[in-house]
């Protein structure tokens, strides 16, 4: 006689049986749970959308994908630098100390690198939904989007992080272009190219830390955008909104760890990838009903809110060098489609409507 113990699923209870059966016993056919644990990493806290969309909206989603099958889906979600900090998910994830995560090609730059042509094409769009649903269509599309994943150990879920137009938020009023001649401005990763030619001194960093900077005397000011600036208070230290029309971007994704996702199931694949669609939906969503608030939050606190001229915004383009072509020419002396990608980027926002303020590809 043998003794054995299994799980079997009921309407969602599990149970644990302790069976048993003779040896020459007809078998016993059952649904047996397989239980999914995995680890979920994100560099900032959650009070970002970014990471508040893994549990509030991903893993509901696959759990639900999952009903009714031999599959349950747990996840232990580790943010705000726990295990992996700002910028150390890519590796994180790839080396298999999380199954799950916050991918952040913005602070991986070397990495991902085509991931961030956005970062190098300012002033193209300030529409965050045409950005994010283009990027994550052009990532399932088209494989120069996925080599840097798959030599990273990592797949590509989907959940796109799209980033509201880029702000410029200043402890000083800004009336010209002049009155950033000499300024510390903090901004992250590529898009501090976006300061050359103002004048301005082009300060790294990130979010983490932009208040208590502000606050310090670090930095003058900071390229941010309105849905970040309202949960991290940056209005009561950078009181001057300036909206400039930088451009709404593409900062990262929903990753696996490629090892851990192969070994899945065709249905569990499936329930992921349907989990990043939701997640995708319900971030573009919230973020565009929140941003068109943020503004008028951040004014009601105190803040100046003005909107740029025009003319202020062409001559900021007009005066920053093409770091976008330089940066593709330098990824095509690496064997990395630097150029095509630009082009790519480019061509496929003119057809959605876009209208650039130079075309950074043709220059």
């Amino acid at each position: 006689m043998k003794k054995f113990i299994k799980r079997l699923t009921l309407s969602g209870v599990t149970l644990t049986l302790g069976l048993s059966i003779m040896s020459l016993a007809i078998p016993v056919k059952m649904a047996l749970a397989d239980d999914i644990k995995v680890t979920a990493v994100a560099g900032h806290p959650p009070v970002f959308r970014w990471v508040k969309m893994i549990p509030e909206v991903f893993v509901p989603t696959v759990q639900k994908e999952l009903e009714g099958s031999s599959h349950s889906f747990a996840v232990d979600l580790q943010a705000g630098g726990a295990i992996a900090k700002v910028g150390e998910e890519l590796e994180t994830i790839g080396e298999g100390l999380a199954e799950i995560g916050t991918v952040q090609a913005l602070f991986d730059p070397a990495k991902l690198a085509v991931q961030n042509v956005t970062y190098y094409t300012p002033f193209v769009s300030s529409d965050v939904n045409q950005i994010s649903n283009m990027m994550d269509r052009l990532h399932k599309e088209d494989p120069r989007l996925q080599e840097a994943y798959t030599a990273n150990n990592i797949v590509y879920l989907g959940a796109p992080i799209g980033i509201d137009d880029y702000l410029l938020m200043t402890k000083f009023p800004i009336n010209s272009l002049a009155d950033l001649e000499g300024k510390k401005i903090a901004a992250p990763g590529a898009a501090i190219n976006w300061l050359s030619g103002t004048g301005a001194v082009g300060v790294s960093g990130n979010l983490t830390t932009y208040y208590n900077e502000l606050k310090t005397g670090v930095y003058d000011g900071v390229i941010v955008f309105a849905s970040a600036a309202v949960p991290g208070k940056l209005y009561e230290v950078a009181p001057n909104v300036t909206r400039m029309g930088l451009g709404a971007q593409f900062a990262g994704v929903l990753g696996a760890n490629k090892d851990w996702y192969d070994k899945q199931p065709d249905e569990v694949k499936a329930a992921l990838h349907k989990g990043a669609d939701a997640a995708k939906d319900w971030y573009n969503n919230d973020l565009t009903a929140f941003a068109a608030k943020a503004l008028e939050i951040m004014a009601a606190n105190g803040a100046t809110v003005v909107e740029a001229s025009p003319e202020m915004r062409m001559a900021w383009a007009k005066g920053m060098d093409n770091t976008a072509k330089t940066w593709a020419a330098d990824l095509d002396s690496k064997g990395i489609k630097g150029s095509e990608v630009l082009s790519l980027y480019m061509e496929e926002m003119r057809k959605a409507g876009a209208t650039p303020l130079r075309d950074w590809d043709k220059e």
